[in-house]
């Protein structure tokens, strides 16, 4: 009998407590469970080891902005861009050193508004680029047009 209870004891679902997040990997799809204080210590999956926290922007869309950005335990920088705006181009490498140094910390976002329009309508989207800073899905920040990397991470060094 206490080997009957052993076994139902370790099937009955855990409790997750307020400190940690659930984050899927990108790899293989496993959920795997992460205290946020170990999100800036590059968290790998528990069945491919693949990193969890992502080092360069990620691409979202309106299908998957609950997942990436809402539900992320990290804040997120989205950039609503276009591929033919040029200001949106030179803002790209800007982006990809500021995912690699706040890898972590920061999750960032690309939304290409042309094939996602539901998103840029929802935060009023006017001109591009346009970044917005979520927590949990509740805007922080908001930014519009190219600025420098030094004016970007002033802005969002509080929030990180």
């Amino acid at each position: 009998m206490p080997c009957l209870l052993w076994l139902h004891m370790q099937a009955a679902p855990k409790v997750m407590e307020p400190s940690e997040s659930v984050m899927v990997c990108r790899e293989c799809g496993a959920t795997n469970r992460v205290s946020r204080e170990r999100l800036p210590e590059a968290p790998t999956c528990g069945r491919c080891h693949t990193g969890l926290t992502p080092r360069a922007p990620v691409a979202i869309t309106d299908g998957n902005w609950r997942v990436e950005v809402d539900a992320s335990p990290l804040p997120v920088l989205v950039d609503f861009w276009a591929p033919w705006c040029g200001p949106c181009r030179t803002m790209a490498p800007v982006l990809d050193q500021l995912a690699a140094e706040t890898a972590g910390r920061l999750k960032i976002a690309k939304l290409n508004v042309d094939e996602n329009p539901e998103a840029a309508a929802r935060f009023g989207v006017r001109a591009i680029p346009t970044f917005v800073l979520l927590d949990r899905g509740k805007a922080l920040e908001e930014m519009r047009g190219a600025i420098s990397k030094a004016a970007l991470r002033s802005r969002l060094t509080p929030h990180i």
